[in-house]
Protein backbone atom coordinates (compact mmCIF):
# COMPACT_ATOMS: atom_id res chain seq x y z
CA UNK A 1 0.00 0.00 0.00
CA UNK A 2 1.12 3.61 -0.88
CA UNK A 3 1.34 6.13 2.09
CA UNK A 4 -1.31 8.55 0.06
CA UNK A 5 -3.88 5.61 0.87
CA UNK A 6 -2.77 5.80 4.43
CA UNK A 7 -3.56 9.87 4.54
CA UNK A 8 -6.83 8.36 2.93
CA UNK A 9 -8.00 6.11 5.56
CA UNK A 10 -7.09 9.14 7.72
CA UNK A 11 -10.04 11.44 6.42
CA UNK A 12 -11.91 8.50 7.24
CA UNK A 13 -11.80 9.02 10.98
CA UNK A 14 -11.93 12.36 10.81
CA UNK A 15 -8.71 13.78 10.01
CA UNK A 16 -8.35 17.43 8.62
CA UNK A 17 -5.51 17.46 6.32
CA UNK A 18 -3.31 20.23 5.09
CA UNK A 19 -0.41 20.00 2.45
CA UNK A 20 -0.01 16.15 3.29
CA UNK A 21 0.05 17.33 7.44
CA UNK A 22 -3.00 16.44 9.56
CA UNK A 23 -4.14 19.46 11.18
CA UNK A 24 -6.68 18.31 13.86
CA UNK A 25 -9.68 15.81 13.85
CA UNK A 26 -12.06 18.44 14.39
CA UNK A 27 -10.73 20.78 17.88
CA UNK A 28 -7.44 21.47 17.73
CA UNK A 29 -7.79 23.06 21.37
CA UNK A 30 -9.09 20.06 23.07
CA UNK A 31 -6.61 17.86 21.42
CA UNK A 32 -3.84 19.58 22.87
CA UNK A 33 -5.20 19.73 26.23
CA UNK A 34 -5.90 15.90 25.89
CA UNK A 35 -2.43 15.78 24.69
CA UNK A 36 -0.81 17.22 27.84
CA UNK A 37 -3.31 15.19 30.09
CA UNK A 38 -4.13 11.98 28.53
CA UNK A 39 -2.61 9.26 25.92
CA UNK A 40 -2.59 11.18 22.71
CA UNK A 41 -2.13 8.68 19.43
CA UNK A 42 -1.06 11.23 15.91
CA UNK A 43 0.58 10.78 12.35
CA UNK A 44 3.58 12.02 12.47
CA UNK A 45 3.14 13.24 7.95
CA UNK A 46 5.23 16.56 8.88
CA UNK A 47 8.33 14.53 8.94
CA UNK A 48 10.08 12.49 5.86
CA UNK A 49 12.21 9.38 6.18
CA UNK A 50 15.60 9.13 4.03
CA UNK A 51 17.13 5.72 3.73
CA UNK A 52 21.10 5.43 3.27
CA UNK A 53 22.60 2.00 2.62
CA UNK A 54 25.16 -0.12 1.14
CA UNK A 55 28.72 -1.53 2.46
CA UNK A 56 30.21 2.02 2.54
CA UNK A 57 27.02 3.76 4.72
CA UNK A 58 28.17 3.80 8.18
CA UNK A 59 31.34 5.33 7.37
CA UNK A 60 29.50 8.01 4.78
CA UNK A 61 27.20 9.45 7.25
CA UNK A 62 30.02 9.39 9.95
CA UNK A 63 31.91 11.78 7.82
CA UNK A 64 28.69 14.05 7.11
CA UNK A 65 27.61 14.15 10.38
CA UNK A 66 27.59 15.47 13.98
CA UNK A 67 27.31 12.63 15.81
CA UNK A 68 29.36 9.79 16.11
CA UNK A 69 26.93 7.21 14.08
CA UNK A 70 29.36 4.41 15.27
CA UNK A 71 27.33 4.46 18.48
CA UNK A 72 24.27 3.77 16.57
CA UNK A 73 23.00 -0.05 17.09
CA UNK A 74 19.73 -1.21 15.64
CA UNK A 75 18.71 -0.67 19.71
CA UNK A 76 19.69 2.52 19.84
CA UNK A 77 18.83 5.68 17.93
CA UNK A 78 20.60 9.06 17.78
CA UNK A 79 19.67 12.63 17.47
CA UNK A 80 22.19 14.59 14.91
CA UNK A 81 22.75 17.39 12.14
CA UNK A 82 24.00 17.93 9.33
CA UNK A 83 26.09 21.16 8.41
CA UNK A 84 27.50 23.81 6.07
CA UNK A 85 31.06 24.12 6.20
CA UNK A 86 30.21 27.17 8.37
CA UNK A 87 29.07 25.41 11.24
CA UNK A 88 25.87 25.92 10.56
CA UNK A 89 22.80 23.64 10.44
CA UNK A 90 21.50 22.75 7.99
CA UNK A 91 19.10 19.77 9.27
CA UNK A 92 18.60 18.37 12.82
CA UNK A 93 17.04 14.20 12.44
CA UNK A 94 16.51 11.57 14.38
CA UNK A 95 18.33 8.71 13.18
CA UNK A 96 18.05 4.79 13.65
CA UNK A 97 19.84 1.26 12.06
CA UNK A 98 17.42 -1.43 11.40
CA UNK A 99 20.23 -4.10 9.45
CA UNK A 100 22.77 -2.56 8.00
CA UNK A 101 20.30 0.30 6.83
CA UNK A 102 20.12 3.69 8.55
CA UNK A 103 17.12 6.01 8.54
CA UNK A 104 16.97 9.85 8.87
CA UNK A 105 13.83 11.43 9.77
CA UNK A 106 13.42 15.04 9.05
CA UNK A 107 10.72 17.74 7.79
CA UNK A 108 9.08 16.93 4.80
CA UNK A 109 9.83 20.03 3.55
CA UNK A 110 13.17 19.75 3.98
CA UNK A 111 13.62 16.03 2.58
CA UNK A 112 14.06 16.61 -1.07
CA UNK A 113 16.92 19.17 -1.09
CA UNK A 114 19.06 17.31 1.95
CA UNK A 115 18.44 13.93 0.03
CA UNK A 116 20.56 15.72 -3.19
CA UNK A 117 22.93 17.37 -0.36
CA UNK A 118 24.14 14.11 0.85
CA UNK A 119 24.25 12.66 -2.97
CA UNK A 120 26.36 15.17 -3.40
CA UNK A 121 29.20 13.86 -1.26
CA UNK A 122 28.70 10.35 -2.61
CA UNK A 123 31.23 10.19 -5.38
CA UNK A 124 32.96 6.54 -5.13
CA UNK A 125 31.61 5.47 -2.10
CA UNK A 126 29.53 2.40 -2.27
CA UNK A 127 26.12 3.84 -0.92
CA UNK A 128 22.64 4.28 -2.11
CA UNK A 129 20.63 7.62 -0.53
CA UNK A 130 16.27 7.07 -1.15
CA UNK A 131 13.59 8.90 -0.61
CA UNK A 132 11.96 6.22 1.35
CA UNK A 133 9.15 8.03 2.95
CA UNK A 134 6.01 6.72 0.36
CA UNK A 135 6.49 3.59 2.10
CA UNK A 136 6.64 4.08 5.54
CA UNK A 137 4.36 5.40 8.11
CA UNK A 138 5.19 7.55 11.57
CA UNK A 139 3.24 7.30 14.38
CA UNK A 140 3.28 9.42 17.87
CA UNK A 141 1.56 7.26 20.96
CA UNK A 142 2.15 9.71 24.31
CA UNK A 143 1.01 9.40 27.47
CA UNK A 144 1.41 8.03 31.51
CA UNK A 145 -0.37 4.62 29.92
CA UNK A 146 1.03 4.76 26.43
CA UNK A 147 3.53 1.94 27.47
CA UNK A 148 0.79 -0.09 28.77
CA UNK A 149 -1.23 0.00 26.17
CA UNK A 150 1.91 -0.67 23.34
CA UNK A 151 2.65 -3.49 25.11
CA UNK A 152 -0.47 -4.99 24.29
CA UNK A 153 0.34 -4.83 20.20
CA UNK A 154 4.14 -4.21 20.34
CA UNK A 155 7.42 -5.39 21.69
CA UNK A 156 8.58 -2.01 23.44
CA UNK A 157 11.96 -0.76 23.82
CA UNK A 158 14.57 -0.44 26.95
CA UNK A 159 13.89 2.16 29.21
CA UNK A 160 16.35 4.57 28.13
CA UNK A 161 15.50 7.57 25.83
CA UNK A 162 16.09 6.68 21.97
CA UNK A 163 16.45 2.60 23.05
CA UNK A 164 14.76 1.12 19.98
CA UNK A 165 12.68 -2.14 19.57
CA UNK A 166 12.49 -3.92 16.20
CA UNK A 167 8.83 -5.74 16.01
CA UNK A 168 9.41 -7.70 12.32
CA UNK A 169 8.89 -4.09 9.84
CA UNK A 170 7.66 -2.70 12.41
CA UNK A 171 10.52 -0.07 14.68
CA UNK A 172 9.52 1.37 17.72
CA UNK A 173 11.42 4.33 19.56
CA UNK A 174 11.38 5.49 23.11
CA UNK A 175 11.42 9.34 22.05
CA UNK A 176 11.12 9.65 26.60
CA UNK A 177 9.60 8.20 29.64
CA UNK A 178 5.94 8.55 28.24
CA UNK A 179 6.33 8.73 24.52
CA UNK A 180 6.73 6.10 21.99
CA UNK A 181 7.25 6.52 17.93
CA UNK A 182 6.50 3.76 15.75
CA UNK A 183 7.92 3.56 12.16
CA UNK A 184 5.96 0.72 10.24
CA UNK A 185 4.39 -0.15 6.75
CA UNK A 186 1.03 2.23 5.56
CA UNK A 187 -0.99 -1.27 5.86
CA UNK A 188 0.06 -2.14 9.71
CA UNK A 189 -0.53 1.21 10.77
CA UNK A 190 -3.90 0.94 9.48
CA UNK A 191 -4.43 -1.90 11.70
CA UNK A 192 -2.10 -0.33 14.54
CA UNK A 193 -4.55 2.96 14.33
CA UNK A 194 -7.93 0.94 14.66
CA UNK A 195 -6.39 -1.05 17.71
CA UNK A 196 -4.72 1.92 19.42
CA UNK A 197 -7.47 4.62 18.63
CA UNK A 198 -10.51 2.69 20.92
CA UNK A 199 -7.94 3.71 24.09
CA UNK A 200 -6.51 7.27 23.00
CA UNK A 201 -7.37 10.47 21.93
CA UNK A 202 -6.25 11.19 18.23
CA UNK A 203 -4.68 14.01 17.53
CA UNK A 204 -3.02 16.21 14.79
CA UNK A 205 0.38 16.04 14.20
CA UNK A 206 0.88 19.66 15.67
CA UNK A 207 0.66 18.02 19.02
CA UNK A 208 3.57 15.88 18.60
CA UNK A 209 5.69 19.16 17.79
CA UNK A 210 4.53 20.40 21.25
CA UNK A 211 5.85 17.61 22.97
CA UNK A 212 9.24 18.02 21.05
CA UNK A 213 9.24 22.28 22.62
CA UNK A 214 8.57 20.95 25.85
CA UNK A 215 11.09 18.58 25.92
CA UNK A 216 13.73 21.64 24.20
CA UNK A 217 14.19 19.26 21.02
CA UNK A 218 14.65 21.82 18.54
CA UNK A 219 13.61 21.09 14.69
CA UNK A 220 15.31 22.93 12.05
CA UNK A 221 12.58 23.69 9.70
CA UNK A 222 13.13 25.50 5.77
CA UNK A 223 13.58 29.05 7.30
CA UNK A 224 15.77 28.31 10.12
CA UNK A 225 18.46 26.60 7.75
CA UNK A 226 22.25 27.95 8.35
CA UNK A 227 20.53 30.15 11.00
CA UNK A 228 22.38 28.67 14.18
CA UNK A 229 26.01 27.03 15.35
CA UNK A 230 24.53 23.59 16.57
CA UNK A 231 25.31 24.65 20.44
CA UNK A 232 22.93 27.73 20.10
CA UNK A 233 20.22 25.01 19.64
CA UNK A 234 21.51 22.82 22.43
CA UNK A 235 22.76 20.10 20.26
CA UNK A 236 25.61 19.78 22.61
CA UNK A 237 23.38 19.26 25.89
CA UNK A 238 20.89 16.89 23.63
CA UNK A 239 23.76 14.86 22.94
CA UNK A 240 23.41 15.33 19.57
CA UNK A 241 27.15 15.71 18.55
CA UNK A 242 30.46 14.15 19.61
CA UNK A 243 33.58 16.41 20.25
CA UNK A 244 36.11 12.97 19.93
CA UNK A 245 34.92 12.15 16.72
CA UNK A 246 36.54 12.49 13.07
CA UNK A 247 36.12 15.48 10.54
CA UNK A 248 32.86 16.61 8.89
CA UNK A 249 31.17 19.64 7.64
CA UNK A 250 31.49 23.09 10.25
CA UNK A 251 33.92 20.50 12.75
CA UNK A 252 36.38 23.18 13.35
CA UNK A 253 33.66 26.01 14.02
CA UNK A 254 31.47 23.19 16.49
CA UNK A 255 34.74 22.49 18.02
CA UNK A 256 36.53 25.80 18.39
CA UNK A 257 33.08 27.26 20.18
CA UNK A 258 33.06 24.27 22.69
CA UNK A 259 36.58 24.23 23.61
CA UNK A 260 38.00 27.68 23.27
CA UNK A 261 34.95 30.22 22.61
CA UNK A 262 32.32 32.03 24.67
CA UNK A 263 28.66 30.85 23.69
CA UNK A 264 26.43 34.04 23.59
CA UNK A 265 23.15 32.15 22.61
CA UNK A 266 21.35 29.41 23.85
CA UNK A 267 17.20 28.20 23.22
CA UNK A 268 15.60 28.96 25.77
CA UNK A 269 11.19 27.29 26.54
CA UNK A 270 8.54 30.22 25.90
CA UNK A 271 4.98 30.73 25.58
CA UNK A 272 3.66 33.64 23.52
CA UNK A 273 -0.39 34.84 24.06
CA UNK A 274 -0.97 35.22 20.58
CA UNK A 275 -3.58 34.75 18.75
CA UNK A 276 -1.66 34.25 15.58
CA UNK A 277 1.15 31.60 15.77
CA UNK A 278 4.85 32.47 15.27
CA UNK A 279 6.66 31.11 13.02
CA UNK A 280 10.09 29.67 12.68
CA UNK A 281 12.91 32.60 12.29
CA UNK A 282 10.64 35.21 13.48
CA UNK A 283 12.85 38.24 14.58
CA UNK A 284 12.89 38.55 18.60
CA UNK A 285 14.02 41.90 20.58
CA UNK A 286 14.86 43.06 23.48
CA UNK A 287 15.81 45.95 25.16
CA UNK A 288 19.52 45.22 25.67
CA UNK A 289 19.84 45.03 21.52
CA UNK A 290 18.27 48.47 20.93
CA UNK A 291 17.07 48.49 17.32
CA UNK A 292 18.88 44.74 17.21
CA UNK A 293 17.43 41.18 17.01
CA UNK A 294 18.22 39.48 20.07
CA UNK A 295 17.30 36.45 18.78
CA UNK A 296 15.24 33.94 16.59
CA UNK A 297 12.10 31.57 16.97
CA UNK A 298 13.02 28.39 16.12
CA UNK A 299 9.88 26.37 16.85
CA UNK A 300 6.00 26.82 18.05
CA UNK A 301 3.35 25.09 18.77
CA UNK A 302 -0.11 26.23 20.40
CA UNK A 303 -0.27 25.93 24.03
CA UNK A 304 -3.03 24.10 25.71
CA UNK A 305 -3.88 27.22 28.26
CA UNK A 306 -3.96 29.28 24.85
CA UNK A 307 -1.44 31.20 22.65
CA UNK A 308 1.98 29.11 21.84
CA UNK A 309 4.77 27.42 23.31
CA UNK A 310 7.74 28.23 21.38
CA UNK A 311 11.60 27.17 21.09
CA UNK A 312 13.61 30.56 21.02
CA UNK A 313 17.43 30.82 20.34
CA UNK A 314 18.67 34.13 22.15
CA UNK A 315 20.93 35.92 23.49
CA UNK A 316 22.09 34.24 27.18
CA UNK A 317 22.43 37.85 28.61
CA UNK A 318 19.34 38.70 27.50
CA UNK A 319 17.57 36.07 29.98
CA UNK A 320 20.39 35.93 32.13
CA UNK A 321 19.79 40.00 33.09
CA UNK A 322 15.88 39.56 33.03
CA UNK A 323 15.59 41.90 30.09
CA UNK A 324 12.33 41.69 28.64
CA UNK A 325 11.90 39.83 24.95
CA UNK A 326 9.32 40.61 22.02
CA UNK A 327 8.22 39.04 19.20
CA UNK A 328 8.31 40.26 15.89
CA UNK A 329 8.86 44.01 17.42
CA UNK A 330 10.16 45.90 19.88
CA UNK A 331 6.90 46.55 21.85
CA UNK A 332 5.26 42.99 20.44
CA UNK A 333 3.95 40.40 22.69
CA UNK A 334 6.29 39.28 25.41
CA UNK A 335 8.09 36.02 25.45
CA UNK A 336 7.60 34.64 29.36
CA UNK A 337 10.39 32.10 30.04
CA UNK A 338 9.99 28.55 31.13
CA UNK A 339 11.92 25.67 32.42
CA UNK A 340 13.50 23.33 30.33
CA UNK A 341 13.75 19.71 31.28
CA UNK A 342 17.51 20.06 31.13
CA UNK A 343 19.74 22.23 32.59
CA UNK A 344 22.74 24.55 30.67
CA UNK A 345 26.47 24.07 31.41
CA UNK A 346 26.74 27.40 33.14
CA UNK A 347 30.75 27.37 31.80
CA UNK A 348 29.60 27.76 28.16
CA UNK A 349 27.92 30.96 28.88
CA UNK A 350 29.37 34.48 28.06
Amino acid sequence: MHKSNWLTFLETQGAHIKEGVVQHFGDSNTEIISTRDNISLCDLSQFGIIKVSGEDAQAFLQNLCSNDIKAITPVLAQLNSLNTAKGRVLATFLIWQNGNDYFLQLPDTLLAAIQKKLSMYVLRSKVKIEDVNAHFVSLGLSGNEAEALLKNQLNVPQESTLSVMQNGASSVIRMGHERFQIITTPDLAIELWKQLSTHVRIVGSPCWDWLNIREGIPVIQLPTQEQFVLQMLNLDILNGVNFKKGCYPGQEIVARMHYLGKLKQRTFLAHVESEIAPQPNDTLYSNDFPGQSSGNIVNAALAPTGGYDVLASLHINTVKNLHEVHWKTPDGAVLKLLELPYSFPTEKAG
